[in-house]
């Protein structure tokens, strides 16, 4: 049996709370001597969790207009990435776009969300075409450089791995690169505190709403769930923060609401009301079905990218074929609670469990060490 290799943890920036900051914390509680390595660390915008961790930030880090808003970065990113290195024997990178550029001397375990949306996706992240905003002509101006410097990054690592078949796919087309699908966990835990929203007593009354945990990006289609609800007997709990937020408040029908910055207790109470989630956008993985599965909760959804991979038609959800507010509406009104058995739903979340990605994660970064697997 080897000596224990020395393992860190690489993950793009830490300003957000989103199933890309959970897989973090999952590998973090794999492995809890890990320092995490990061381009930008917000402890007030992400997971309290990370508080007891060590984190290594890069020197954007001090200028607090990044750490509020990541994309004001996206100019020094690059660069920024290349001043980090990390001393460690093997360097479990969690990455969508920048730290699979870290330095390291030590072997790279790529565990790949999506090769960067904003270059490979560029509609679909914008919600449009790229020319009809500042923030699009400026994405244009940067993509060559950005496209170079990506491509060098990606083949730096020696093992890749995808969160998704749909993700799979798209790193052989973007970087040549073959990689197995190593699906995420999801972290519910359904015995702990449940605690209610202030102001949504009433509105969440059990098994009385749908709801939609989502970060605000035009991608998500958020909007299009909301409108999909205006003039209908049912209600939505949005809970999400991002960009759009002011956007989606003012246009909200009387009968949806959104939540922000909700702790873990406030989000089991929401989750354990709810008849069901709302899953339309264009996820690489897409956390939620999952999280809803484990309190026993379908799911209506897009029938695309990750979620072809976590639900089950007619077991564990149903699939929309567009993200529009009609197709929404139409599955909403068609749905009906008995028709589901929360038991199955149960059953399969568990195949999702972290103890399972826990186990394969150890197994396979001790392998590339050459050690034993510790668990």
């Amino acid at each position: 049996m080897g000596q224990k290799p020395v393992v860190a943890i690489a993950h793009d920036y830490l300003t957000q709370r989103g199933g890309a900051e959970r897989v973090v914390l999952a590998m973090h509680r794999a492995f809890p001597e890990a320092t995490i390595y990061t381009t930008l660390y917000d402890p007030d915008g992400t997971y309290p969790e990370f508080r007891d961790a060590e984190i290594v930030t890069s020197p954007l880090n001090r200028i607090a207009a990044f750490r509020r808003d990541h994309r004001l970065a996206l100019p020094v990113l690059a660069p920024a990435s290349q001043s980090l290195r990390i001393p460690a024997d093997i360097v479990v990178t969690s990455t969508s776009g920048w730290a699979h550029g870290f330095r390291t001397d030590g072997v790279v375990y790529a565990y790949c969300h999506s090769p960067a949306r904003w270059l490979y996706l560029t509609e679909q992240y914008l919600g449009g075409s790229s020319a009809r905003s500042a923030k699009g002509l400026s994405l244009a101006a940067l993509r060559p450089f950005l496209k170079w410097w990506d491509q060098r990054a990606a083949a730096r690592p020696e093992t890749y791995v995808a969160n998704s078949t749909v993700v799979r796919e798209r790193i052989l087309a973007v970087y040549g690169r073959e990689a197995e699908v190593f699906h995420p966990p999801h972290s519910v835990d359904t015995e702990g505190p449940r605690d209610s929203i202030p102001g949504l007593e009433d509105f969440l009354s059990p098994g009385g709403h749908f709801l939609t945990v989502s970060r605000l990006l035009p991608y998500k289609n958020v909007d299009q769930a909301m409108e999909a609800f205006r003039g209908l007997d049912e209600r939505l709990l949005v809970i999400g923060a991002g960009p759009m937020a002011a956007d989606l408040r003012a246009a909200m029908p009387p009968n949806v609401r959104l939540a922000s910055h909700l702790t873990d207790a406030q989000m089991r109470w929401a989750y354990s009301t709810a008849a069901a989630v709302i899953a339309p956008s264009y996820e690489d993985f897409g956390i939620t079905p999952l999280e809803g599965a484990a309190w026993g909760k379908p799911t209506i959804a897009l029938r695309a990218g990750g979620y072809l991979d976590t639900i089950i038609e007619g077991e564990t959800g149903v699939f929309i074929e567009a993200p529009t507010a009609t197709a929404i509406r139409e599955a909403v009104r068609g749905f009906t609670v008995g028709d589901w058995d929360a038991r199955t739903i149960r059953q399969h979340a568990e195949t999702f469990s972290e103890e399972r990605f826990r186990d394969r994660l150890r197994d396979e970064v001790y392998a590339l060490a050459g050690t034993a697997p510790r668990r």
